[in-house]
């Protein structure tokens, strides 16, 4: 039986005539007669160039429904060359790849269009075995995309496409390919990225109820020197801290840095404030430092001012530290040009009980040596750290300490009205060393600390005994009790007006006599 009249009886057997039908009744041919015609080499391949194919086809390889590109993303149903190495599953032929979108025409097939077939089959072959050569030499991947067009079928698409259609379509798998390319890649990073901060807070995930969403603000947080016992110290003290979000927590340390917090302060500042991460910008931060610059601070002095007083920022301006300024001017007497140096020397005054520290502290001066109260507001402008310390420690053995080498009240006041930091300085560590220096080698009373109290606050080490043995080594110093107004000036005036000398060889002088009582003190430990 010939191609013709395989057709033409195909033809006549259905009456109402379609493609479709025509199509189909090819196709439900039995396999026997198939198989004697491909076998006696009557048909070798069907090929029809304007038959477009709406049902599904039988090769699995051309139609894949349910397919994912690699990244788990739908792609195009149509294989690309790339597929082509699969094994289709059967002995089913090729199908003609070249379909248009022209209707379908009356099948007319003569001797010589038979004949025309078969030549285009061939050269058909021959292409596709080309096709296969380069496949195999390692066509690039991109070729296959570019050639996606030509290997797409337009199988179960009701009304057609365009070519046009096809090639963008392929356009379009090939980007999403990319870019899903691109997206494995960063998914990949913030894996990788996840897995670290597991590793470095692994003791945080043991011993804490962590939430993996709150690594991006710890390891923002590392960067400021913080580590797994300071996150444990802030969870314990302010959980909630921790949940804020990483861009909100860097926009407010971002804005401290900026009002001049430093960069190795911000470690303490969390650790003492932990809801300072929560606090906002506009509602909270700003106000706070505009509220300290109408107090007169300068602007090089509210960073240090945050850094000692983070808390600061959870009272209320308006409920708590304006009326604690207000206290300050009106109740206990403070000078307002006084009251920006009193908030630097000690921020901690804003947030007190300044009314119940004052009064405690009032009470006993006033008790204890009999200070007026000019005296005691002239006490906590130069030192408002009085307010802070307490009374029974530091107070009350300092002022016993005064009185036990010989001084009295008043000359107590005296002192203490002129050089109230005496409250703060170490008892063993500091007063008596240099008391037992001022009499013992000074060879000095100890009235004169009534004249010169700020001998108190020199240090022994590196401004008393050095002027003093500098001295006697150029037999500079005087006879008697020595002059305790040499040891006041700076290092320049000294060499100048009581040395005679350069200033670099009394620094030389200086640090020799430091080596040798530093060696001092070592052989004795």
């Amino acid at each position: 039986m010939t191609v013709f009249s395989l057709f033409t009886t195909t033809f006549n057997h259905s009456h109402s005539y379609t493609p479709l039908n025509f199509f189909t009744s090819l196709q439900n041919f039995s396999g026997d007669l198939l198989s004697n015609l491909k076998a006696k080499g009557r048909i070798n391949r069907i090929c029809c160039r304007k038959i477009r194919v709406v049902s599904s086809h039988s090769n699995p390889k051309i139609l894949k429904r349910n397919r994912k590109s690699r990244y788990g993303q739908p792609v195009s149903p149509y294989d690309s060359e790339e597929d082509d190495d699969d094994d289709s599953g059967g002995d089913v032929d090729d199908v003609d790849d070249e379909f248009t979108d022209d209707e379908f025409a009356d099948i007319k097939i003569s001797e010589a269009d038979r004949q025309r077939l078969k030549m285009q089959n061939s050269t058909k072959m021959k292409q596709g075995s080309r096709r296969n050569l380069e496949r195999d030499r390692g066509a690039s991947s991109l070729n296959s995309g570019q050639n996606l067009e030509t290997r797409q079928h337009k199988l179960g698409i009701k009304n057609g496409k365009d070519i046009l259609k096809k090639r963008e379509s392929g356009i379009s798998y090939n980007t999403s390919r990319q870019s899903a390319s691109i997206g494995s890649l960063g998914d990949s990073r913030e894996k990788e990225a996840e897995s670290s901060s597991k590793n470095r807070f692994s003791r945080l995930l043991e011993e804490l109820n962590l939430d993996e969403r709150w690594f991006p603000l710890l390891d923002y947080l590392s960067t400021f020197g913080l580590k797994e016992p300071h996150f444990i110290q802030i969870y314990e003290r302010h959980m909630p801290s921790l949940q804020i979000n990483v861009d909100s927590a860097e926009e407010r340390l971002g804005y401290l840095l900026s009002v001049g917090v430093k960069h190795r302060d911000i470690r303490k500042i969390i650790l003492r404030q932990p809801q300072i991460l929560g606090y906002t910008v506009e509602n909270n931060l700003k106000s706070h430092v505009a509220f300290l610059g109408s107090l007169g601070i300068p602007e090089s002095r509210i960073g240090q001012i945050i850094t000692a007083t983070p808390s600061l920022f959870s009272y209320s301006i308006d409920n708590s530290l304006r009326p604690t300024v207000k206290y300050l001017l009106e109740e206990i007497g403070i000078e307002k040009d006084d009251l920006s140096k009193v908030v630097q020397l000690s921020p901690q005054i804003l947030v007190q009980r300044i009314d119940n520290t004052w009064n405690t502290r009032f009470n006993f001066l006033t008790k204890e040596l009999g200070a007026p109260r000019e005296s005691i507001v002239k006490m906590v402008t130069k030192h408002p750290q009085l307010l802070h310390y307490s009374i029974e420690d530091g107070l009350l053995p300092r002022i016993n300490f005064l009185r036990s080498i010989g001084m009295r009240n008043s000359d107590i006041l005296k002192v203490l009205t002129s050089l109230t930091q005496v409250f703060s300085l170490s008892l063993e560590g500091n007063l008596k060393p240099k008391y037992m220096y001022l009499i013992n080698e000074l060879r000095n009373e100890v009235h004169s600390l009534t004249k010169y109290p700020t001998y108190l606050s020199l240090s022994l080490d590196q401004r008393i005994r050095p002027r003093h043995r500098f001295l006697v080594s150029l037999k500079k110093a005087p006879k008697g009790p020595f002059p305790l107004s040499s040891l006041v000036p700076t290092d320049e005036s000294f060499c100048q007006q009581w040395a005679g000398t350069s200033l670099d060889k009394y620094l030389d002088f200086r640090k020799r006599l430091l080596l040798k009582e530093f060696a001092k003190k070592y052989e004795r430990q």
